[in-house]
């Protein structure tokens, strides 16, 4: 049995003391890691050497509640506070990993300062903190106290820590991290499919089943449009602009809760039915720089795509991506004739082989047959791929403070970042790299 770590999220409805106690706890968390942030910034500028985790804490936390300045840190959970230095420190380790090239991928920014009119606010308890989910159903914090909490199913064991949002539509949810083992395997079949990706059907299979994009910001566009002029109308800084402003963020919310569902239950389906499911490697990020920007947002395959790969590491299946070079559109899946590069217009196209070929469906094919060659080893036996981590954000983390862990709204798999050592500042950040902060 493997352990991972899963995230569970649940609405939970604070009163109006409660609301006012969280934004306290958001607001200190904030204020103690831009004070942490600027003093190791003060640091560097003056030459000095890179401040350790220890001495922030102690710093900002033990002697800061002993100041005129910043005794109301004490209202608040000690944990929170040592959280927000946690993300802090989780930050630069990234920051650091990624200059010096030993975290691969995009390059990563150093952590910058929150904001008190970010839309999102999030704060996280640990074990330390003592939380504790109630026989009645709520959930106890401390120096906030019970919230109720709208369970949608069962916590597989005892949470190792849970982290308290809110979002830009002024929900809060409550997203509990637990550990457990693989155990929910589905049955085996005898079924691999190829997924092969698009815009104007979602995803085709290599079967032949073609999958209808749902559009789902495309439909709510006029909604949106409106509210959008409605937000126009209002006076900067008037509480009619801020309620319109909600507005726009729950009809976003709604979007993106829509698509999200639509695709949990796609891709629990393609799990269920296949043994081994594979998908090209899409540059989702260089797709976003083109004129179909808007409807590459729409559709989401990062977040389709990393569903589908935790769901396989959960329940037992085989999952693989093949490269985003490999030549699927143009390969014929019958000869393996590689033509010439075809416009997006044409959906269907005949080989010289007499074949004839639906587009999508012939990429599905060669996606298929090409997972298949390199998830087998040299004695034909498959070779089931490393666990991959749902691509979820962590509660807390600034996406350019750190990136190693992120998260889709209901279940993921976490993963860490590495670790650098404190005390001086590493080999790996030459001056140069650092963005001025003056």
């Amino acid at each position: 049995m493997l352990d991972v770590l899963l995230r569970y999220n649940f609405r939970v409805y604070p009163t109006a003391g409660q609301q006012s106690d969280l934004a306290r706890a958001f607001g200190c968390a904030r204020v103690v890691f831009n004070d942490g942030l600027r003093l190791r910034e003060q640091a560097r500028d003056a030459g000095e050497k890179y401040v350790t985790d220890a001495e922030l804490s102690k710093r900002l936390i033990a002697e800061a509640k002993t100041t005129p300045e910043r005794e109301w840190l004490s209202e608040v959970s000690a944990v929170v506070l040592q959280q927000a230095l946690a993300d802090l420190n989780t930050g630069y380790r990234n920051f650091f990993a990624s200059i010096s090239g030993k975290r691969k991928g995009s390059k990563v920014a150093p952590p910058r300062y929150r904001s008190r009119k970010d839309n999102r606010q999030a704060i996280r308890f640990t074990r330390n903190s003592r939380f504790k989910v109630l026989n009645n159903g709520r959930l106890r914090l401390p120096k906030i106290g019970d919230l109720p909490v709208r369970w949608t199913r069962r916590l597989p064991s005892d949470p190792s820590s849970v982290a308290i949002i809110k979002d830009a539509a002024g929900r809060y949810f409550a997203s509990f991290v637990v550990q457990t083992s693989v155990h929910e395997a589905f049955p085996p079949v005898g079924s691999e499919v190829g997924i092969d990706l698009g815009l104007t059907h979602f995803a085709v299979m290599s079967d032949g089943t073609k999958i209808a994009a749902p559009k789902f910001l495309r439909r709510a566009a006029r909604k949106l449009k409106r509210l959008q002029k409605a937000v126009s109308r209002k006076q900067l800084g008037s509480a009619n602009r801020t309620k319109a402003v909600v507005k726009v963020a729950r009809a976003h919310a709604r979007v993106a809760d829509t698509r999200r569902d639509w695709q949990h239950k796609l891709s629990t389906r393609i799990i269920r039915d296949n043994q081994a499911v594979y998908v090209e490697d899409l540059c989702v990020v260089g797709l976003a720089r083109t004129r179909l920007a808007k409807s590459v947002h729409d559709a989401g395959w990062a977040t389709f795509i990393a569903m589908v790969a935790y769901k396989a590491a959960r329940y037992g299946r085989s999952f693989a991506k093949v490269g985003r070079f490999f030549p699927s559109t143009r390969m014929c899946s019958d000869c393996g004739r590689i033509n010439e590069r075809m416009a997006l217009n044409v959906r269907a196209w005949d080989c010289l082989c007499g074949a004839a070929h639906d587009r999508d469906v012939n990429a599905a094919i060669n996606v298929l047959a090409a997972g298949q060659a390199e998830s087998r080893n040299d004695r034909g036996a498959h070779v089931r791929p490393a666990f991959v981590p749902a691509v979820r954000r962590e509660a807390v983390t600034h996406p350019d403070a750190a990136r190693s862990t992120r998260s889709v709204e209901g279940i993921s798999v976490l993963h860490g970042g590495e670790d650098v050592k404190s005390g001086s500042w590493p080999p790996g950040a030459p001056t140069s790299t650092w963005p001025s902060r003056r």
